[in-house]
């Protein structure tokens, strides 16, 4: 019987998937939390919820974040949802969207199923963008630039007040900001420029629980009041309202901040035994290591030959909208065991000395 996203393959230690490691969701915690928001709200936890989220969790998401209120914010199902949403908002059929290289790759058909075409671009080269921007009159730029997927770098300070000021509309997902594993993250482009040219995506999938389809947009206040307008919106009142409450409880309690705690550590260790195993630089937070490989390596065809030695990866063409990459991997610290890791990082070697 299927369940899950996950599908287990035996005899492989796979690093290409971007999944929290099972042990690590927080089942009991969630559970009371979902108990006591019952017990709190009664029916209003369960009926129809409001356009653009619950005030519980927009007062805590507020205060949470220190630099959004919540008429700045708007509740998804998740970040994919939310890219959906926003792009329908700022995007027609047609219209160019520029897309960092590489980047995040299942955002890929969720923007080109709304018909806009995508166009490649380095987000850290300012006169590329500055060129781009200019001869496509682009409805925005999407990035993640913080701890990115799928390279676990962050944008550099000075780049993103470049960015912020050039007076490009911005989709920031921010997905990975909350696992940083050696001291704070760098600041949002939203915060640097709140409710003005950026869009901020964020979700609960990473620091909770991907299966609470749970998430949020910030805005400035009339594209939360368009997207308030949705169609689906206006038909089923605010997204995932349940889930929502049961969150504003984990995060009012404390709860939510312990349970990050333990993630950090967790997956701090994790992402030792991974790129101890490889010999290679550990990313200050997220969930990747993007491996560049040897010289005369590609990664399509060190695939099938990691996959006989036990191990397995995404090949960084699929982060490529114009089918660059060949000479990385994405390898992922998310899902296995530090243990796990270690064995799966001596498989890889193994598997690129036979390459």
């Amino acid at each position: 019987m299927t369940i899950v996203q996950f599908h287990h393959r035996d005899g492989i230690l796979d690093l290409g998937w971007g999944h929290p490691r099972p042990a690590l969701l927080p089942v009991s915690a969630w559970a009371a939390a979902h108990e006591r928001a019952l017990s709190a709200y009664g029916w209003q936890a369960l009926t129809y919820g409001h356009a653009t989220g619950p005030a519980p969790l927009l007062d805590w998401l507020s205060a949470h974040l220190g630099d959004a209120a919540p008429a700045q914010t708007f509740v998804t199902a998740g970040t994919s949802h939310g890219l959906s949403l926003v792009t329908q908002v700022l995007a027609a059929p047609g219209d160019v969207v520029l897309v960092d290289s590489p980047t995040y790759h299942l955002a890929f058909k969720i923007l080109t199923d709304l018909g806009v075409r995508l166009v490649p671009v380095r987000a850290d080269d300012p006169s590329a963008v500055a060129a781009l921007a200019r001869e496509h009159r682009p409805a925005f730029l999407y990035l993640v630039p913080t701890f990115g997927n799928p390279t676990g770098a962050s944008l550099p300070a000075d780049r993103r007040r470049e960015l912020v000021s050039s007076g490009l509309t911005i989709v920031e997902d921010d997905t990975y900001r909350e696992l940083s594993y050696a001291g704070a993250a760098p600041d949002a482009l939203w915060r640097l420029a709140p409710g003005a040219n950026v869009v901020r995506l964020g979700t609960f999938s990473k620091t909770v629980a991907p299966g609470l389809r749970l998430g949020w947009v910030n805005a400035a206040a009339p594209i939360v009041e368009r997207l308030a307008r949705l169609g689906s919106v206006h038909s089923g009142g605010g997204v995932n309202h349940t889930t929502a409450m049961t969150m504003a409880e984990f995060g009012a309690s404390g709860a939510y901040d312990r349970h990050v705690a333990v993630l950090r550590e967790s997956y701090r260790a994790q992402r030792d035994a991974l790129t101890g195993a490889l010999g290679v630089a550990a990313p200050a937070g997220g969930w990747f290591v993007w491996l560049r490989l040897p010289a005369g390596v590609g990664a399509t065809r060190l695939l099938p030959i990691a996959e006989r030695h036990g191990t397995s990866f995404l090949p960084g063409p699929v982060f490529h909208v114009d089918g660059g990459g060949e000479q990385h991997v994405r390898l992922s610290f998310s899902h296995l065991s530090a243990a796990g890791l270690a064995e799966a990082g001596a498989r890889l070697r193994a598997a690129i000395a036979a390459a």
